[in-house]
């Protein structure tokens, strides 16, 4: 296993040295920055968070100009990356560092695991960027590369397999840029050959956005951002019966809220 080890090592680096990604967050390192894109690339592309981020930055610059701003205001920018709900956790992430941190994003991990949106992959990851900390942690583009190079041929490989391995591995003087390369070089691989994440226990193939649930929320969500409408105006445009079970999982949710009849957003 550890000839295997070096030989994951040795390609991850090379591929690295010649093919490193050019990203904004990357080549200016602001905690700020490192927060935004890694709440977008949660099931997001990286083509399409590079266009969408620099949006993003613009109009709201710092914790202090995303927490003050309006809900409707964060969620007219973020349409086009789905999932609004991303938003909406990154909107009240801000408002909490602003408001306990200081405007300062903490960099431990267990710290970041409390803020809305934030699981411990996502704390790992914005810890090792922002901070340049020797986290460890698993997300697609890291299995990928463990489970092509130490587990060809296996099914069923548990992440707690992968851990101790990704854990002996994380460089103490430069985790920011292994991590990088891992991504990279993960984005690689998935080009060229059958995608070995298909071999984890953990692994599941994302739901089609056409016709689904999802699909009905986020025409709910684009409708309430041109204007308030009650219920029936809402199942009148966007004619699907399940407009109305969606209309209470956001109330539920806080993304929308109910005055005087007509719907809005929270």
């Amino acid at each position: 296993m550890h000839d295997k080890l070096a030989e994951l090592q040795g390609a991850v680096w090379n591929y690295y040295e010649s093919h490193r990604r050019p990203m904004k967050w990357r080549d200016e390192i602001h905690p700020y920055w490192v927060l935004v894109s890694e709440i977008m690339l949660q099931q997001t592309q990286v083509p399409r968070v590079q266009v969408k981020f620099e949006e993003f930055i613009d109009a709201f610059p710092s914790f202090e100009a995303l927490a003050n701003a309006s809900l409707a205001e964060v969620l007219q920018v973020w349409q086009g990356m789905g999932y609004n709900r991303r938003g909406k956790f990154l909107w009240q992430t801000a408002q909490r560092v602003v408001e306990e941190y200081n405007g300062v994003l903490p960099g431990d991990p267990k710290a970041l695991e409390t803020l809305p949106g934030i699981g411990a992959a996502t704390a790992g990851a914005i810890a090792c960027y922002a901070y340049n900390k020797p986290t460890t942690f698993i997300e697609t583009n890291v299995r990928r590369v463990f489970l092509y190079h130490l587990f060809p041929g296996q099914e069923g490989v548990h992440d707690r397999e992968l851990m101790p391995w990704i854990t002996k591995v994380v460089p103490q003087d430069r985790p920011r840029d292994w991590y990088y390369a891992l991504m990279d070089y993960g984005t690689y691989l998935k080009k060229i050959v059958p995608n070995p994440n298909r071999k984890s226990k953990h692994y599941t193939k994302q739901s089609k956005f056409e016709g689904s649930n999802r699909q009905v929320r986020s025409r709910i969500i684009k409708e309430l951002l041109k204007s308030p409408q009650t219920q029936e105006s809402l199942e009148g445009i966007i004619g699907d019966d399940r407009v109305a079970q969606n209309i209470d999982a956001l109330l539920k949710e806080g993304m929308i809220c109910s005055q005087d009849q007509l719907l809005r957003i929270a």
